[in-house]
């Protein structure tokens, strides 16, 4: 497999499970793996969005600033998270012991996977169709979709965050969303051993 995990999205939540990961990617249980993000934000909400109440964030601060600060918070903070820019998934097939992710210009193979892509409808990622179902809390007219999922996990290795999820559209909803799966997969990775990473003032 070319990675351990591989995150679809650059948004809210996967922005936050990406830099959980990241955060951890030198801890003894995170040796030798390989994580990645492929970071394709402009369909994001938040290029349109203005954070006015949203807990540790200054009122007023432009979403599409919070994309572009997140991207430098990555590479300079956690550079064993890899970047994959200007690619677009169009496909993520199953296949014996992960998943085949294919882009409009590459592909990859991951252990796990995490779609953390808004919730708007059509749906542009084919092999997935089968999870689709109407959005649980979103209104009917806006015709907003979600992943089929049990606490984030779609099927064994592969996750949803954010409002794909079943989420609502609100910032802090999403951030936590995708910190949760980040959460969970590191547990994973630590042999079940349920694991967090904080960092602490001394």
């Amino acid at each position: 497999m070319d990675f351990n995990v591989l995150i679809i999205g650059g948004g809210a939540a996967g922005m936050s499970c990406a830099l959980v990961i990241g955060s951890a990617m030198e801890k003894p249980y995170a040796k030798d793996k390989r994580a990645g993000i492929i970071l394709h934000q402009r369909s994001s909400h938040l290029q349109s969005a203005l954070l006015k109440n949203v807990f540790g964030i200054e009122p007023g601060t432009r979403g599409d600033e919070i994309l572009k600060r997140g991207m430098s918070h990555l590479e300079e903070l956690y550079p064993l998270m890899e970047i994959i820019q200007k690619e677009k998934v169009k496909e993520v097939k199953e296949i014996e012991g992960g998943f085949r992710v294919i882009t409009n210009k590459n592909e990859y193979t991951s252990a796990e996977v995490v779609v953390a892509i808004g919730y708007t409808s059509p749906f542009r990622i084919k092999g997935l169709e089968e999870y689709l179902i109407p959005h649980k809390k979103a209104k009917v007219s806006k015709d907003r979709i979600q992943l089929k999922n049990q606490d984030h996990l779609v099927k064994p290795g592969l996750y949803v965050a954010g409002t794909l999820a079943g989420w609502r559209s609100q910032f802090a909803i999403a951030s936590g969303s995708g910190a949760a799966v980040a959460t969970d997969i590191l547990t994973g990775w630590n042999e079940g051993e349920h694991t967090k990473v904080h960092d602490k003032l001394g």
